[in-house]
């Protein structure tokens, strides 16, 4: 009892000084602060999208509210991070915001766990989360990266309001089939799926982990998923069904909607592109192989269309967030030379936004490859530029994306190298005309993912919290 009583007074001590920290910071400041926590905000995928339209439209909707971000980032300053978000995504905020530079991201890398990685980084957010929040106390919170373990930190030492925006759930009963059913995957290595007793131990282990996960999620006050099937999975693990709802992320629809969309008759040789972070779960190996089958095929002359493998590229397009993820390119790179590939495969790396642009432009196939992607803003963008999307048939892509519009057919979908590789070989077998007429449907039907939809949709699932603020 005496432990217990002493545990709760240093808590309600930690709260009370971090609340006198608040209300000195809202004295001086004159108006409240909604702060973001995106340790990678200087990176370049689809979460960093959502990051900078939710800003900008609270921004636009909220002129008495101060917004700062939480980075881990390191060796830029803050004009370099918004420069890189206007290079990037071709988005400009209305007036600065202000950055919280974090110095101990390196607690939630996953190098930094080779084993229990996801309760590793999981307890390495709450540090995190922790150095935050002392650094700064925020009068809304909102985590737009997926560490949910941050949640309580915020709301019950810190008296913050908070939000989240869900892109992945850390633990899903998916990955947890995965493991009962002993599948190899990135995420479950084959010396624990070809041994009984370590693959139930790592049901177990993820079974508390899915509990903890459910418990910190549901501090959120207001919980924004990015898909049907994160919807599922965060309905069934955090329980706040009537706190949650489905924003879909923004995706530059717009911007590549400019793009002219004619036949490809005349079209000597056919780009395949793949746009997304150089990440494990991305499966770019996959690409890679699926790649060498139709180029052997083409060799062989069973594949349609003029030419030989100079005919054919593959352009894999991401942004590296690490020394992992760089590491991850030259072993990709490793594998292009080991399978014969190397002089048809290009890697473009953090790229501006126009170059983006123009490769998409210029793509036949827009190619994913990512098992289980919660949503795919990749794979919206290629359909928005006009490519013929090639997908992975799970997750967001098979739910909320590659779907018929008005019953025609958007894209295509495949499972594993096989398929893929056949896939490829019937859209290269497709007339210019049949395959224009693809493009213009999975065109019409992205719509719902523009930036506007996003911005309407956030500002409704947050005017609850903001209207909490005190101006």
């Amino acid at each position: 009892m005496l432990l217990t009583a002493t545990l709760v007074a240093l808590v309600m001590g930690v709260r009370v000084w971090l609340q006198a920290n608040r209300n000195a910071r809202r004295a001086r400041d004159g108006r409240p602060t909604v702060a973001f926590f995106h340790p990678y905000c200087n990176a370049g995928g689809g979460g960093e999208r959502v990051l900078w339209c939710a800003l900008r439209a609270l921004q636009n909707r909220y002129q008495d509210v101060n917004f700062m971000v939480y980075t881990g980032d390191q060796g830029v300053t803050n004009q370099q991070i918004l420069d890189g978000a206007r290079r990037r995504f071709n988005i400009l905020l209305p007036r600065p915001v202000q950055f919280v530079f974090l110095k101990h991201r390196l607690l939630v890398e996953a190098s930094l766990f080779p084993h229990f990685t996801l309760i590793g980084q999981s307890v390495g957010s709450i540090f995190l989360g922790w150095e935050a929040l002392t650094e700064f106390v925020p009068d809304v919170y909102i985590d737009s990266m997926g560490y949910a373990f941050t949640l309580p930190v915020f709301k019950y030492l810190g008296g913050c309001h908070v939000a989240s925006y869900v892109h992945y759930p850390t633990i899903s009963t998916d990955m947890l089939s995965v493991v009962r059913e002993r599948n190899p995957r990135f995420n479950n290595a084959d010396y624990i799926s070809n041994n009984l007793f370590l693959s139930a131990v790592k049901v177990v282990y993820y079974c508390l982990l899915a509990l903890l996960y459910g418990l910190a999620g549901s501090c959120s006050d207001v919980v924004m998923v990015n898909s049907s099937w994160t919807l599922n999975h965060i309905l069934t693990l955090w329980r706040a069904t009537n706190r949650t709802c489905l924003v879909y992320p923004p995706c530059d629809t717009h911007a590549f909607l400019q793009l002219p969309l004619d036949e490809d008759s005349d079209r000597k040789c056919h780009s395949i592109v793949s746009i997304g972070q150089f990440r494990p779960e991305k499966d770019h190996r996959l690409q890679i192989r699926a790649f060498r089958k139709v180029l052997q095929k083409k060799e062989a002359g069973l594949v349609a269309g003029p030419g030989g493998r100079e005919s054919l590229r593959l352009v894999l397009i991401g942004g590296c967030r690490n020394q992992e993820d760089e590491d991850r390119v030259l072993m990709l790179r490793g594998l292009c030379q080991e399978l014969g590939v190397a002089d048809r495969v290009e890697f473009k790396l953090n790229v501006p936004f126009e170059e983006l642009k123009r490769e998409l432009g210029e793509a036949t196939v827009g190619l994913h490859t990512m098992w289980n992607e919660h949503f795919g803003i990749g794979v919206v963008e290629c359909m928005a530029a006009g490519t013929v999307i090639l997908a992975h048939k799970s997750g967001g892509p098979r739910l909320d994306i590659v779907v018929p519009y008005e019953g025609r057919q958007t894209g295509f979908l495949a499972e594993d190298e096989d398929g893929y590789a056949d896939a490829i070989e019937r859209i290269l077998a497709l007339s210019p005309s049949a395959r224009l007429e693809i493009r213009r449907n999975a065109r019409h039907s992205v719509t719902r993912f523009s930036d506007q939809e996003f911005e309407a949709c956030f500002l409704a699932a947050m005017e609850p919290l903001m209207g909490t603020l005190e101006r």
